[in-house]
């Protein structure tokens, strides 16, 4: 009987680099990504895109015509690691130890005892701290640990001649960053975690523009997301952008407009998800330009919907069906008096509340755009 050998796939970066027959990588994954880096500082990453369309703009697979577009993003995983916030402050503050050890021409271990920050030198500060993390009281003693450290390294910085100093700096307040962001104190002086997440935390020490995002509910990103323009005619992509992962969708068509605008071309048709719905491209969009969208789910109920609230965006008021009006502010929330609802003879049409007064309706930023915009469906807005 022959004996199976199970086939090898070969990776993406075998297929780009064309290695394809090697057996043991020829460099590795942190020159890649350095590489890369290089080719974004020299805005070569935008080439590829560059090149393609001139190539099919010489061979006429397409002119200077409006397109039919649909325009998406995709998750797109940062190059740095995503460490914990005890990780992120001793891979800072051990970056400090080995800029002054390289600028000085020292051994580590030397600069580390000097500067009090032997625990973060270890080859797994986790290891080194040796803590119970499932126990909340070791866990506020490890980070304790590591914030004696930072206080120590900051101490000793200051020490140091101006050149290294500068340099040990710019480490050094990546790791302040992570204690602002991460670590509150108490009245009683005691320091401890933040619960959830600050708004715009760093979550890599290598890589300072990756952030925590999510592409939908169940599918979270570390890193960017990127956005891609394509052509539903001629199968071809003609924009690009790139955002962190926490930054909204809407957020990126400037840099898609500005592709389009290089080169020469106008958009007749837009499909694209509802996050979009914000941007200027919707907002600021011409009577020659249909934007398309999926509607909002039907929600069956007994009960007034958002839609039978009246809008008037030039007063910016919002109306109910009893002819109750209140002020509101795109993107707020506006609750109507317990009072009024409570006489309301409609109250049971719309609110469950034994008090009175209609639950709280969000006035979307986005709304008088759907309102404009065409849909596949009945456009329908989330209550």
């Amino acid at each position: 009987m022959t004996e199976m050998v199970p086939r090898r796939v070969p990776t993406l970066r075998q297929l780009v680099l064309d290695c394809l027959d090697t057996e043991q990588a020829p460099f590795s994954k942190g020159t890649l990504v350095a590489f890369r880096q290089r080719l974004i500082e020299a805005q070569m990453d935008r080439r590829l895109i560059e090149r393609t369309i001139e190539i099919a703009s010489q061979s006429q697979a397409f002119g200077s015509r409006a397109l039919r577009a649909a325009l998406d993003s995709s998750p797109l995983w940062g190059a740095g690691r995503v460490e914990d916030t005890y990780n992120l402050m001793g891979h800072a503050l051990k970056k400090v130890i080995h800029v002054v050890a390289d600028q000085q021409g020292r051994e580590l271990v030397e600069v580390a005892k000097e500067a009090g920050a032997e625990l973060v030198c270890e080859s797994s500060l986790k290891a080194a701290l040796d803590r119970d993390w499932d126990q909340q009281i070791q866990k506020d003693e490890a980070l304790g640990l590591v914030l004696n450290v930072l206080r120590a390294v900051e101490t000793w910085v200051q020490t140091l001649q101006q050149e290294d100093a500068q340099l040990a700096q710019l480490s050094l307040s990546i790791a302040q960053q992570v204690q602002e962001q991460d670590v509150q104190v108490d009245e009683k002086g005691k320091e401890s975690l933040i619960k959830g997440v600050a708004k715009d935390r760093r979550i890599s020490v290598e890589d300072g523009q990756m952030r925590h995002g999510r592409k939908s509910r169940s599918v979270r990103v570390d890193g960017y997301k990127r956005h891609v323009l394509h052509d539903l005619d001629s199968g071809l992509i003609r924009a690009v952008g790139i955002t962190p992962a926490n930054i909204p969708e809407a957020s990126v068509t400037e840099a898609i407009s500005a592709d389009l605008d290089r080169q020469q071309v106008a958009l007749k048709e837009l499909h694209i998800d509802r996050a979009y719905l914000s941007s200027h491209l919707v907002r600021e969009r011409s009577d020659e330009l249909e934007v398309y969208y999926k509607a909002w789910p039907v929600r069956e109920s007994t009960r007034f919907s958002k839609q039978t609230f009246t809008l008037d965006w030039e007063q910016q008021i919002i109306r109910c069906p009893a002819e109750q009006e209140m002020p509101f502010v795109p993107g707020g929330v506006v609750h109507f008096p317990k009072e009024t609802c409570a006489q309301c003879p409609l109250k049971d049409q719309c609110t469950t509340s034994v008090k009175g007064g209609r639950l709280p309706v969000k006035c979307w930023h986005r709304e008088e755009q759907v309102q404009q915009s065409k849909a596949p469906e009945r456009s329908r807005y989330d209550l």
